[in-house]
C-alpha cells in the first residue's frame, strides 16, 4: 500500500483482533532495512499481540534527511486515524533507528494537534545521536552486531545530510534531549551486550524524570535487536511476548485505570 511519500505493509496475523494496531518503524541506521527485512518480526508481533501492524517503508538517508523519515511515520499515524482507529488502539514501535523514529513521531503529534497513541515500544533504540557516551561504555566492545565504527560513520553522514538537505550544521534533535512530558506509557527492551544499551538506560532515566510511565527490560547476554532471531532464540520469543503483553495492556486500559504492570520499573532478565 502507499502513503503520501513511501510504501507500507499492512500485516495481520490469522485471526488478529482489529481492536489494536501497531505502527512499526524498522531499524537500519536510517540507511538500510525495509519492509522485507522486518516483515518476519512485524508478523511475530502481530501474532503474539493479536494486533494488526502497519509497517512503514520510510525514506532513507543519504537521499533523504531523518526528518523525512519522521514525516513518513506521522503519515502512517494519520492513515490509521483516517481509517477509524482510535488513538487508544494504536501503539507506535520501532527497533534501533526505528526506535528513534518512534519517539520523534510520538513527540511530533502534540505539535500537530494529533492525539497521543496508547503506548510506545522501543527495541534496542537509538535515542542519542551523539555517540560519545556509547563509545565510552563497555558494551561498545562487546556488541557482536553493531561495531563502534558504524556509529562514528553514521554520525558523520547524518551531519553531512543535514547540511545538504536543510542547510544546518550539527545533528537533529535526539529523544533524550526533547521535552518528553505527555508521552504515553513506554516499554524499552535492550540486550546487555548491545552497543545501544547506554541509550536505553539514559532514555529510561529521562522518561522517569519527565513523569512518563516507563519500563526498561535488560536482557542478559543479548545483542542488538536480538528480537529478529526469534526463530532461533527462545529469549527473543520471550521478549516479543513481553512486547505483546504490553500492547494488550495499554490498548485495553480505560480512563481512570492505573497504568498497566510492569510500568515504572527497570529489570534485568536472564
Amino acid at each position: 500500500m502507499r502513503l503520501a511519500d513511501c510504501d507500507a505493509d499492512w500485516i495481520q496475523a490469522h485471526n488478529a483482533d482489529l481492536r489494536s494496531v501497531v505502527l512499526y518503524l524498522h531499524g537500519g541506521g536510517f540507511l538500510t532495512g525495509g519492509l522485507n527485512t522486518h516483515r518476519r518480526l512485524a508478523s511475530r508481533i502481530s501474532q503474539s499481540a493479536d494486533a494488526s501492524v502497519l509497517s512503514v517503508n520510510y525514506r532513507l538517508m543519504p537521499t533523504h534527511a531523518i526528518g523525512d523519515a519522521v514525516a513518513d511515520g506521522i503519515a502512517g499515524y494519520r492513515w490509521l486515524l483516517a481509517r477509524g482507529f482510535s488513538p487508544t488502539q494504536i501503539v507506535i514501535s520501532g527497533d534501533s533507528a526505528g526506535g528513534y523514529l518512534a519517539f520523534m513521531v510520538a513527540l511530533a503529534l502534540a505539535d500537530l494537534d494529533l492525539p497521543r497513541p496508547a503506548g510506545l515500544v522501543a527495541l534496542s533504540p537509538l535515542t542519542d545521536l551523539d555517540p560519545t557516551v556509547k563509545l565510552q561504555h563497555p558494551a561498545s566492545a562487546q556488541c557482536p552486531i553493531l561495531p563502534s565504527s558504524a556509529l562514528v560513520a553514521l554520525t558523520a553522514l547524518t551531519e553531512r545530510v543535514e547540511c545538504r538537505t536543510r542547510g544546518v550544521s550539527g545533528l537533529p534533535l535526539s529523544p533524550v534531549d526533547a521535552d518528553l512530558r505527555g508521552l504515553p506509557p513506554v516499554l524499552l527492551q535492550v540486550g546487555s551486550r548491545d552497543m545501544l544499551y547506554p541509550d536505553a538506560r539514559l532514555m529510561f532515566e529521562c522518561l522517569t524524570d519527565a513523569g512518563v510511565p516507563v519500563a526498561l527490560e535488560i536482557w542478559d547476554g543479548q545483542f542488538h535487536v536480538f528480537h529478529v532471531a526469534a526463530d532461533l532464540l527462545p529469549e527473543a520469543r520471550r521478549a516479543i511476548e513481553r512486547v505483546a503483553e504490553f500492547i494488550r495492556a495499554v490498548t485495553t486500559v480505560r480512563t481512570g485505570d492505573s497504568a498497566p504492570d510492569p510500568l515504572g520499573s527497570d529489570r534485568e532478565i536472564a
